[in-house]
């Protein structure tokens, strides 16, 4: 096998999940980086942390959600 192949292969089966044991009780993607969007709300009204350029709130990310 080359390495281009198996450069491949090592990325399909970390898409895919399959790398490394997966635990169902993890919460997916999308409700960790709401709560994390969440958070940095909450921080920037205490004062706690500047605003972003880029408003938290009106940032949807990398794909649009």
């Amino acid at each position: 096998m080359n390495t281009k192949k198996l450069k491949e292969l090592v990325l399909d089966l970390a898409i895919h999940g399959k790398l490394v044991p997966q635990d169902p009780n993890d919460e997916p993607a999308s409700v960790l980086l709401e709560r994390i969007r969440a958070e940095k709300e909450r921080l920037v009204k205490e004062g706690k942390i500047k605003k972003s350029k880029k408003s938290a709130t009106s940032d949807k990310g990398a794909y649009g959600k």
